[in-house]
């Protein structure tokens, strides 16, 4: 978080993106020792619900065909998956509530340093929230869309044996039908 430096106004910056007047809510995270499960919507935070639009509105090129490739409307195995989804004190780029399961794609500036290790930050609270974090970059995602799709159904399947997971309902709203 830092200051513009011409109006004095606080912002936050996902993935290059600069959000106005953003401040976290008190909650959550290693320190807080919030979990998330359906008790309490899967660490869902309504006030960053906003912040969460804008950022659905204004998708990344790589996030955009990742949801529209792989991931909408049911398309990975019959999971549901959400875009741009508050969840704890951050914003996931997808999650799927039912297989605990998180996806951030990166852009360029993931590669700097501070942005970098509030990444870390970020995976190590949700993890200990109890999600699985998987995370590719820009490039994977434009160059080599097939092989991600690998990758996340592998996820997919190795959580839904750990966690004896059963298929979704294809009558389920938002789900492939058979």
């Amino acid at each position: 978080m830092e200051s513009h430096p011409l109006v004095g106004i606080r912002v936050l910056i996902f993935g290059g993106r600069r959000l106005r007047g953003f401040e976290y809510p008190p909650l959550a995270g290693v320190g807080g020792g919030m979990n998330s499960d359906n008790t309490n919507n899967f660490g869902y935070q309504k006030e960053l619900q906003p912040f969460a639009n804008t950022l659905r509105k204004n998708m990344t090129k790589a996030e955009a065909c990742l949801w529209k490739f792989v991931l909408r409307a049911g398309n990975m195995k019959g999971f549901i998956f959400r875009r741009q989804r508050p969840v704890l004190k951050y914003i996931a780029d997808f999650m799927c509530k039912e297989l605990m399961l998180v996806i951030e794609v990166d852009g360029i500036t993931h590669q700097q340093e501070e942005v970098n290790e509030k990444d870390k930050i970020k995976q190590k609270d949700l993890e200990y929230a109890g999600f699985k974090v998987i995370r590719f970059n820009d490039e994977e995602v434009l160059n080599d869309i097939e092989n991600v799709r690998r990758e996340i159904e592998f996820n997919v399947e190795e959580i839904q044996g750990r966690k004896e997971i059963p298929p979704p309902n294809p009558r389920q709203r938002g789900t492939a039908t058979p």
